[in-house]
């Protein structure tokens, strides 16, 4: 497992198929030792902070065999990496293999995996295809989010070395895409997701209101 490609943008006002939105999904690679701090990589921003950035969403990671599967099935040479508005292009990185709660060393950095990345419309303008954001969701190629433990810093070619996680239940982000996306957790599994310590507080709000609902 490895860093193939580290991507960052600070928020612009862009105009995207005739609707003007600022935003920092149009990531570029960079060179050189990038600094991690505990909202974000040097030279990295969000616009909407009330759903993007936070600690708990400080760094994006996208698998690299994800890229190469959606160039394929949408026809799309031009995707590359930071195409998905992803900071961290990655190499041996998939999703029903990383669990919330796994941790990496990545350079002189640590990280915990808090959860999926859920797509939005930017990623429709970026894309230029509104069901794109649907479609994503459904494959399971989701990427996910990683808080930062100890900042320090990383580059490109560094390889990602996994650490004991501390969770006493394994939930992996592909299991947890499917059970947000069908949306019919039992309660046992719900019960499961609300041990993970690494889970922001709110999903878990989230989902013990359903967990209520359905008692």
């Amino acid at each position: 497992m490895k860093i193939i490609s580290i991507n960052v943008s600070l928020p612009h006002l862009y105009r995207i198929h005739g609707q003007e939105v600022k935003t920092g999904f149009f990531k570029t690679p960079v060179s050189g030792p990038v600094a991690v701090n505990s909202l974000n990589l040097q030279g990295d921003g969000q616009a909407d902070l009330s759903v993007h950035g936070g600690p708990d969403k400080a760094v994006y990671l996208y698998p690299w065999e994800n890229t190469l599967y959606w160039k394929k099935a949408l026809q799309r040479d031009d995707l590359g990496p930071g195409s998905f508005g992803e900071n961290l292009s990655v190499e041996g990185v998939a999703e029903h293999e990383v669990a919330i709660g796994d941790e990496f060393a990545i350079g002189s950095a640590r990280f915990v995996v808090t959860q999926p990345r859920l797509p939005c419309f930017k990623l429709a303008l970026a894309m230029g295809t509104p069901s794109i954001p649907k479609t994503f969701l459904e494959s399971g190629r989701t990427g996910f989010y990683l808080r930062v433990l100890q900042e320090g810093s990383i580059q490109e070619g560094d390889a990602i070395y996994p650490l004991p996680s501390r969770e006493s239940e394994r939930v992996t982000i592909s299991e947890f895409v499917e059970l947000y996306r069908v949306k019919r957790a039992t309660r046992d599994q719900i019960r499961r997701i609300l041990n993970l310590a690494a889970l922001p507080e709110d999903w878990k709000e989230s989902l013990t209101r359903k967990a209520e609902i359905r008692s």
